[in-house]
């Protein structure tokens, strides 16, 4: 399943290429102004990485790139002059809301789609920054999972005194213009299950290939406008 997603990317990119070939060829030959189309045509190269992002996942999670497209589409429309000058005004509430309401509905896609967890996250861990820090350590035997959320703010959670329950949990991350940083043992295995939006989710450990874990950590990351790193 990786392999198509991968195709699908490179197929879609490899378009995207020939056609600003095309385009610069044009130019070139004096039969259209690159610059000129680019300057009012910007919006599309949002609306491409939305499209990318879909048919990368292989049209399975297509929420973060569908917020992508409609948020290009909204600036495309306006460079267009099809809106007036002020409706940034009105547009950036109605961006807000259209990622709460991502948030709300957006577990449903990912359940349909994302990564299938054999736990759901335990109520160990319950923390929320908005607007703040939070910096938590969890040391204790049978740890179960939980969740954290930052918004604006930023969130530091140390599991590498912790052991799991039954020798896995898992974790609901969300980061909105904010950052969470998680360190976990470096015995440990992670699966991740991200879904960035302008945003980033990463694994920043080193791999230990010489012994097999000692406990599966599953994490649900989703960070828009911010960031979420795991370290160990």
């Amino acid at each position: 399943m990786a392999e198509k997603r991968t195709d699908g990317g490179r197929i879609f990119w490899g378009l995207i290429l020939i056609l600003l070939g095309g385009l610069f060829l044009l130019d070139q030959m004096g039969k259209l102004d690159f610059g000129d189309i680019m300057s009012t045509y910007w919006p599309v190269i949002i609306i491409l990485v939305g499209l990318s992002i879909i048919v990368g996942n292989g049209f399975r999670r297509i929420g973060g790139g569908l917020i992508l497209i409609l948020v290009g589409g909204f600036f495309q429309v306006r460079e267009l002059g099809y809106l007036p000058e002020d409706i940034w005004h009105y547009a950036w509430p109605a961006l807000i809301i259209l990622v709460g309401v991502w948030l709300l509905f957006g577990g449903v896609f990912r359940r349909r789609g994302g990564t299938a967890f054999p736990v759901d996250a335990g109520k160990d861990m319950d923390i929320t920054a908005i607007l703040s820090g939070q910096n938590r350590r969890f040391s204790a035997a049978g740890f179960k999972g939980g969740r954290a959320t930052a918004v604006m703010g930023g969130a530091e959670i140390d599991l590498t005194e912790a052991t799991l329950e039954g020798g896995q949990a898992a974790i609901e991350l969300t980061a909105i213009m904010g950052g969470i940083d998680l360190r976990v043992p470096r015995d440990w295995k992670v699966v991740l299950d991200a879904t960035p939006i302008l945003g980033g989710v990463s694994d920043e450990r080193k791999n230990v290939m010489d012994a097999a874990p000692k406990a599966t950590l599953y994490v649900k990351g989703t960070a828009i406008m911010g960031g979420i790193e795991i370290k160990s």
